[in-house]
């Protein structure tokens, strides 16, 4: 418990140092604790230690620990549960009825999926889910979301984000609120940092070019990137290694 809270102060304090320097108010980055493949006893420790964001990233692990912590802390822990992994379609009811935000929207066939459960369960008028548009804009074959590589040029990948983008901020039970994207491993960190420059210059295109009255909320960074993507305007850095250690495995 101690090596968690001392942990979670150096990341927060990490994070305070970057938006200083960036010349951002740090209360304005969300920090999300990555706690997939971790127990519900690692999640109630980091609430304890004053964590309230929580990111997972399978379907099947959000919906089952979610409601194992609410029997602990109740319903009304100030908890926020953020889904930050790709979402098979067969899938989706799982985090229509489990997640508060969903990071990783990178199709038409997902949207329509959640938005049509959401109007089901309830929640569409009520409390809508909260998604940021998934995009790959550094071109590795590996990283899922949207091809964005040459979205500067390409009218054609900017009708396809602009599409998605219509149409996620239409779809009943779905909120647009950002666009997510991940740096490639162990670059360098100029290239990083133009990775997530061009992901913010995207966003506030896309904000104008869909007439959207705010600024779209920036998912980027993580443990080895997240300073980087706080200098470039980052709402939310995804960070779990920094906070728990080397990953718990089943």
């Amino acid at each position: 418990m101690s090596t968690l809270k001392s942990r979670y102060h150096a990341v927060q304090q990490q994070i305070a140092l970057a938006a200083q320097q960036a010349n951002r108010n740090p209360e304005k980055i969300a920090l999300v604790a990555v706690t997939k493949t971790w127990p519900v006893e690692t999640i109630l420790a980091a609430y304890a230690a004053g964590m309230r964001h929580f990111g997972e990233n399978r379907a099947e692990e959000l919906a089952a620990k979610r409601p194992a912590v609410e029997a602990e802390l109740g319903p009304d822990s100030g908890i926020v549960w953020h889904f930050i992994g790709t979402l098979q379609s067969r899938k989706t009811n799982l985090v229509a009825d489990h997640a508060d935000t969903f990071h990783a929207l990178d199709r038409l066939k997902i949207a329509n999926r959640l938005s049509k459960r959401l109007v089901e369960n309830g929640r569409s008028t009520t409390r809508p889910l909260p998604s940021f548009l998934e995009i790959n804009i550094s071109g590795e074959m590996s990283k899922s979301g949207i091809n964005c590589v040459d979205w500067e040029n390409s009218a054609t990948q900017r009708a396809e984000i602009r599409n998605l983008g219509e149409t996620v901020a239409a779809l009943p039970g779905l909120t647009l609120q950002g666009i997510m994207t991940m740096a490639p491993w162990q670059a360098d960190p100029d290239f990083i940092s133009t990775v997530f420059k061009r992901t913010r210059l995207l966003a506030e295109w896309l904000a104008e070019e869909i007439g959207l009255e705010r600024p779209l909320a920036l998912s980027m960074g993580m443990t080895d990137d997240y300073p980087l993507a706080i200098a470039e305007g980052t709402t939310h850095v995804r960070v779990g290694r920094a906070l728990f250690g080397v990953r718990h495995l089943h």
